[in-house]
């Protein structure tokens, strides 16, 4: 975990384990009829330690309430995940999850031979494609500085770019002496959306292009297909990441590819009415362009998005049935071409596509898919393939270099310094010198690294949105009879990830913000932290009804913003406005899982309340509805962030201009999610990626004068 307070629930844990700190957090209840009265926790009996945990739970000290939250966090996502050697859950069976598709990995570890071995042409091609397939597009373009000093060295070189060797004996704790100064054209930090967009484009142009990426990079081959594992590598603090009072649980993308790699496939080009407030409100002509109308057709041709469904899951089967019954709108969500479902818990490839190769080459299942429309499967393997550009994985930038020259208003960039940290060694120091630099690691990650920069403007880090999600589920027993439900054979972790949404409670056409209804793909390690629990036994019952039930969440385009003061603290309350637009989203979930034929519907309240509706009245549903969808539920989660190095006309209320160069340094350019003015609304990726585009084209016209320059 990364969390500011873990070192308090270290504490707590230590004090359960005394009979003198579980009397403190414990009190009574903790006390035994036999002397000496005092017990540590474990020797509290089953039934007074479920009254004490749930106690915590509504506490009067937020501390306490916290420690609930973090326990059962980790306690059920540790449980529900954790596999043996056959990678088998000892739950799974129960609670009807088949886990890893057992077809999946012969399909990716067998290669094809050459189809005609007489011709050396073709048993070339066919080398290279069986090449990419065991090691990923990006294998030619991907140096591990794990690797020793010559063999990166001559990678390098190979490519083009120069590399020097400061004169240094060995690599200290103490020393800073980079271990190697990398020249180029253009570094870019991250290699998501933004990052990966402006890489293949500059790449493209000719450009020498250095990607620096946090992550590590996965193959086809290499994907895990467990939803614990899949957490522990590609996502930000393990996919255990929280807001600093852990009201908001955040999902964030950490490998080659960033949230693109992991997106749930939704591209959903930026709404008329956001681009209207962003140019006229903000004053950012940018998005009445016709370059930005071009940047939106551009990339969703990238990603091959498409309109039509072929394989609708459970979850939006509901959410389609419910809305149409009771006249609600409903649209076919935008998705890459490749429509990637999740069947036996593995995202494997459209039907058509995969008649198109012959295999199977994708992908990851849980909630954790590999969208292979994500940057590490387009715009990077156009900067490999170009030659110009490399990625070096598992560096992390610390600082971006610049300097400022007499007479100038502002500094110049000139670079970054990263460090890597090899698995036999203290961490070495590196250094990138650029004619221009990109930072591109994310709302939350972008503001830390320029403020330790030395960036001062007051924008960095503020305004931070998070589109907070609620979620409403419903209970559809697999009845075969039922003439009223989705289909009896239908799991909620198969088919369709995000294939339908509803703009009921949007005001699209008003004031914009409100809260767009959709689908997530949960599966049983998520499922569990997200139910409320109230005891033992009663969460076993909720997750023996896992496969069956299916949820709808409440996006909300959040008016209220937060703060990022690092990467793992991160501060954000969610105002009265936008909870009041989460309580109609819930409230308008609940109404449709009753009316597509939920046996049972209810929030993550903590109280754990149920409607049974087939036992109510239409009146008494419509009250349980008005009574759960106005509490408070946390936490609340996010799979967006944005705009915390917000876009805008002036330097006093924004961190970087319409072309995305900061206001303090030339030459520093961010293309991430960070710059949007505002909470967007909707899935986020093709805004980024549109963005991106643009500023990337002002990269090229930096490049290209300073090329002219040097004539």
């Amino acid at each position: 975990m990364q969390h500011p307070k873990l070192w308090l629930m270290r504490l707590a844990f230590w004090m359960l384990a005394t009979w003198l700190g579980t009397f403190i957090l414990c009190g009574r209840r903790s006390l035994s009829s036999n002397f000496p009265y005092f017990q540590k926790f474990s020797k509290v009996s089953q039934k007074k330690r479920e009254e004490i945990v749930l106690s915590w739970s509504v506490s009067y000290f937020s501390i306490m309430r916290m420690l609930f939250l973090g326990t059962k966090f980790v306690t059920l996502l540790a449980f529900f995940t954790q596999v043996n050697d056959k990678n088998e859950n000892v739950s799974w069976k129960a609670i009807g999850y088949c886990g890893p598709d057992p077809d999946f990995k012969p399909k990716t570890q067998t290669t094809k031979p050459p189809k005609d071995q007489s011709s050396e042409h073709q048993g070339k091609q066919d080398h290279d494609v069986d090449e990419e397939e065991l090691c990923g597009p990006l294998h030619k373009g991907i140096i591990n500085l794990n690797n020793p000093r010559q063999i990166v060295l001559e990678s390098l070189h190979k490519l083009g770019f120069q590399v020097s060797l400061p004169n240094h004996k060995t690599n200290t704790t103490n020393s800073r002496t980079p271990s190697m100064i990398i020249k180029c054209d253009a570094v870019v930090v991250g290699s998501g959306s933004g990052g990966g967009v402006v890489a293949g484009l500059l790449a493209k142009q000719g450009y020498k292009v250095l990607v620096l990426e946090k992550g590590k990079y996965y193959a086809r081959r290499n994907l895990s297909l467990l939803e614990g594992h899949a957490m522990d590598q590609m996502y930000m603090g393990n996919g255990l990441l929280a807001t600093e009072d852990m009201g908001v649980v955040i999902l964030a993308g950490c490998t080659v590819g960033g949230g693109s790699t992991v997106n749930w496939s939704a591209s959903i080009q930026t709404p008329e009415h956001v681009l209207k407030e962003w140019s006229e409100e903000h004053e950012l002509e940018l998005f009445e362009s016709e370059l930005y109308r071009e940047a939106m057709d551009v990339v969703c041709e990238k990603m091959g998005v498409q309109y039509e469904v072929e394989d609708e899951g459970l979850n939006n089967e509901v959410l389609r049935r419910g809305c149409e019954k009771l006249g609600y709108p409903v649209k076919n969500i935008p998705g890459t071409r490749l429509r990637i479902t999740v069947v036996g818990g593995v995202a494997l490839a459209a039907k058509m596509e995969e008649r198109k190769r012959g295999n199977v080459l994708s992908l990851l299942g849980t909630v954790l898919l590999l969208n292979w429309y994500g940057t590490s499967e387009t715009w990077l393997v156009d900067m490999v393939k170009s030659g110009n550009g490399v990625i070096l994985p598992e560096c992390h930038a610390v600082k971006v270099l610049h300097k400022r020259k007499k007479g100038r208003a502002r500094s110049t960039a000139t670079g970054v310094a990263f460090e890597f940290h090899p698995a036999d060694s203290f961490k070495q120091l590196y250094i990138v010198q650029s004619k221009v630099t990109v930072i591109a690691c994310g709302a939350l990650n972008t503001p830390p690294l320029l403020k330790s920069s030395g960036l001062k403007n007051p924008s960095i880090g503020k305004n931070l949105h998070l589109h907070p999600v609620s979620m409403a589920w419903g209970y559809f027993p697999a009845d075969p009879l039922s003439q009223s439900g989705p289909k009896p054979n239908k799991k909620s972790y198969q088919g369709g990830i995000m294939t339908a949404m509803s703009t009921i409670v949007s005001n699209f056409s008003s004031t914009g913000y409100g809260a767009i209804l959709q689908t997530p793909s949960l599966h049983p390690g998520m499922y569990s932290v997200l139910t409320p629990w109230v005891s033992g036994t009663n969460i076993k019952h909720q997750m023996c009804k896992f496969s069956r039930t299916s949820h709808i969440i409440s996006i909300a385009r959040d008016k209220g913003s937060g703060e990022v003061i690092s990467p793992s603290r991160i501060r954000y309350q969610i105002d009265e406005f936008d909870e009041g637009n989460l309580h109609r989203g819930v409230a308008a979930a609940l109404s449709i899982l009753a009316a597509a034929g939920a046996e049972e519907i209810g929030t993550h309240h903590g109280n754990g309340r149920r409607g049974r509706v087939r036992e109510m009245s239409e009146r008494e549903v419509e009250e349980f509805v008005r009574e759960e969808s106005g509490r408070v539920v946390t936490p609340l989660c996010s799979a967006h962030q944005m705009g915390s190095c917000r876009m805008g006309a002036e330097e006093g209320r924004s961190a970087v201009d319409q072309r995305g160069e900061a206001w303090e340094v030339e030459g520093l350019f961010v293309a991430d999610a960070s710059v949007f003015p505002t909470a967007l609304g909707v899935n986020p990726m093709v805004t980024v990626q549109a963005i991106a585009y643009c500023t990337a084209q002002a990269v090229v016209e930096v490049l290209k004068r300073k090329k002219n320059d040097q004539k």
